[in-house]
């Protein structure tokens, strides 16, 4: 069954073939490891994993490759600020040497991958970070150079865009009015304000930058961009399928990303760039700059599963903007609890004796067809509750069913064991009996509330208070 994915570059979806038969090529935009991922981030990544699991699913092997950004991404995400890194070092009172800045990128490295790890998103075939790959980062600048595509100044050396006729086709930029949607740095010895810097020289306000590298052009360090160009092609090729990152990308980080790759082998280099959409708060995006991002340990802390965030991210199409609230992320946690005790009382009626037969309906069918269409999961899901409530479907067959789909879903069905009630939520009822017998229904009624949004409810008897999954 055909593959449709939304490419960014031609703005409609397309049949999917890859460059080489049954191989895929990933690359994937990572993070700048200067604090936590947020829920925003973490959206984007499992939007990307469940493109690699679709793709899996498809019976394709993919080289999925993640970049880690410990060095050159300025706080503009253009060429101007100071490193984010550096901003960190700051930020947590940590003295400014090299040593500092490689601690706090592996502290942050390995917090990210905790995230994704509670998140049930597949690592990375390949992990691959900046400061490792500046020789290729440096070969690339110079032949950006050669080919005519790049000068050099005081400050920098800059990507001349003016030399790249479709410069902005992937953000469909208007050059001519600079509309909204590029954030370019006013440098004064650019020759265009659209150009960027590929590589940065200890000069100006890069002067005390900390990590630094000898090069053609003296000491410096990269620019944001061309990390991804160099790292993609070193382990991917000069062609390759499918990059991936979040939508904020799309107008600098990857449209110099692509005139980078041209520039350098004078060919699209990326046939399919695939972006996911912010999740939002009240209207706006959630960032680290706004200082209004929450993370998954404060989601856990408050009581929520990891794979709860995941299932409430399956509610949404990738490519359409998501408005977070905590009452709807309790709906995912209820609607993923309700999911656990059904697949744990179809596994136990797996050896029972049953009229039902195997699925004609073409469950697998629809569920395939819905996936392939540009990761449709919204829809998924429902063919997953379809084929919960078929009682002409054995209890075999849907159990081997819904552990396949799982495949694609990822949230650990095939974990599911017998429910027991945590501990937190029995001493949360002890404490609203001891309320009850006290006669202070006010307060034994806002912990039965409590109870509730953790996915439980409670049941008074005349032997007393019984807690049962909601």
């Amino acid at each position: 069954m055909e593959i449709k994915l939304y490419n960014t570059l031609t703005r409609k979806k397309e049949i999917f073939k890859p460059l080489k038969k049954d191989k895929v090529g990933l690359y994937a935009c990572g993070p700048t490891v200067y604090n936590f991922a947020h829920i925003g981030n973490l959206r984007t990544y499992v939007f990307e994993d469940i493109l690699r699991r679709v793709l899996e699913y498809n019976g394709f092997d993919v080289k999925h490759v993640m970049n880690i950004t410990d060095v050159g991404h300025l706080t503009s995400d253009a060429d101007s600020g100071e490193d984010k890194m550096v901003k960190a070092l700051k930020r947590e009172g940590k003295e400014l040497n090299e040593k500092s800045m490689l601690e706090i990128a592996g502290f942050y490295t390995q917090s990210f991958k905790k995230d994704i790890r509670l998140l049930n998103i597949q690592e990375p075939k390949i992990w691959c970070k900046a400061t490792e790959y500046i020789k290729e980062q440096i070969k690339l600048v110079e032949k950006l150079v050669a080919n005519g595509y790049a000068y050099e100044t005081d400050s920098a050396v800059y990507f001349g865009t003016s030399k790249l006729t479709d410069y902005g086709k992937l953000a469909k930029l208007d050059m001519a009015g600079m509309q909204e949607g590029i954030n370019v740095a006013k440098k004064t010895d650019k020759k265009n304000p659209t150009d960027f810097a590929l590589w940065l020289k200890l000069a100006g306000e890069n002067k005390n930058h900390i990590m630094n590298w000898e090069s053609p052009w003296g000491k410096g360090f990269p620019g944001w961009h061309i990390e991804c160009s160099a790292m993609s092609m070193a382990h991917l090729g000069e062609n390759f399928d499918i990059h991936c990152g979040g939508v904020d990308h799309i107008s600098v980080h990857h449209t110099n990303e692509r005139a980078q790759n041209i520039g350098a082998t004078s060919h699209e280099v990326v046939r399919f760039w695939m972006h996911g959409e912010f999740l939002v708060l009240k209207k706006e995006k959630m960032a680290k700059s706004a200082d209004n991002f929450l993370t998954l340990s404060i989601l856990i802390e408050k009581g929520f599963n990891p794979l709860a965030y995941r299932y409430f991210c399956l509610t949404a199409h990738y490519r359409s903007a998501m408005t977070f609230s905590w009452e709807a992320l309790e709906g995912a946690q209820n609607s993923l609890t309700n999911l656990y005790e059904k697949i744990k009382e179809i596994k136990e009626k797996q050896n029972v004796p049953s009229f039902g037969r195997p699925s004609q309906l073409g469950y697998k069918e629809k569920f395939l067809r819905v996936i392939n269409d540009d990761l449709n999961m919204l829809q998924a899901l429902a063919i997953v509750w379809e084929l919960i409530k078929d009682e002409k479907i054995e209890s075999r067959e849907k159990y081997a069913t819904l552990l396949d789909f799982d495949k694609v879903l990822g949230l650990r069905l095939d974990e599911v064991k017998e429910l027991k009630i945590p501990i937190e939520i029995k001493e949360l009822a002890e404490k609203r009996e001891k309320y009850r017998q006290a006669k202070d229904f006010n307060k034994a009624d806002e912990i039965r509330k409590q109870i509730e949004k953790l996915g439980f409810e409670i049941e008074d008897t005349e032997k007393g208070s019984k807690v049962k999954i909601k």
